[in-house]
């Protein structure tokens, strides 16, 4: 297979229909596109970057805001979610690509700590752990919850409540 050349970029207003039309691919359905949407239009987006081929959007990457409650105090954190790439472009390195392009702007705006849900196989090359997740409480806690402290200063034994913004609940139903 012959190396791919593409391109990473910030999420631009015109890209939303191809954004939607790779989530729908990429998932087979239409619920991380609706979690997508929801997340805009209620402002929990904090980074959306896409990935394109010959200026096609082939792949999305998207963070957006929770919060951290602990006794005393409310911390932000970040979610990564969803993280698509088109079938017909997989496995070529671009989500990859995305996901450090994406931890690299989270950590240049100063975020301090990212959760994922996904495959610890996957999400391990990046520096996400189980145990990084571990003695937080969610919603979503299963051996697939992970997370990545940006921030060497993130109190580690300082472990709180993780709140998803409220579009994720629908994504289950």
């Amino acid at each position: 297979m012959s190396e791919l050349s593409f391109g990473i970029r910030d999420e631009m207003g015109d890209d939303g229909a191809a954004v939607d039309a790779v989530l729908v691919r990429a998932f087979g359905g239409r619920g991380e596109a609706e979690l997508v949407a929801a997340l805009r239009r209620e402002r929990h987006v904090a980074v959306s970057l896409v990935a394109t081929v010959d200026r096609a959007v082939v792949a999305h990457l998207l963070f957006s805001r929770l919060q951290i409650f602990r006794p005393g105090n409310v911390d932000a954190g970040l979610s990564l979610a969803p993280l698509a790439v088109d079938p017909a472009f997989q496995r070529r390195g671009i989500g990859s690509a995305l996901v450090r392009a994406g931890l690299d702007r989270a950590r240049a705006v100063g975020e301090r700590i990212v959760f994922v849900l996904g495959d610890p196989g996957y999400y391990g090359r990046f520096g996400f752990s189980a145990e990084a997740a571990m003695g937080f409480e969610c919603v979503y806690a299963c051996e697939a919850l992970q997370a990545i402290v940006l921030d060497g200063d993130w109190p580690g034994a300082a472990k709180g409540k993780v709140v998803y913004p409220p579009p994720f609940a629908a994504l289950g139903e």
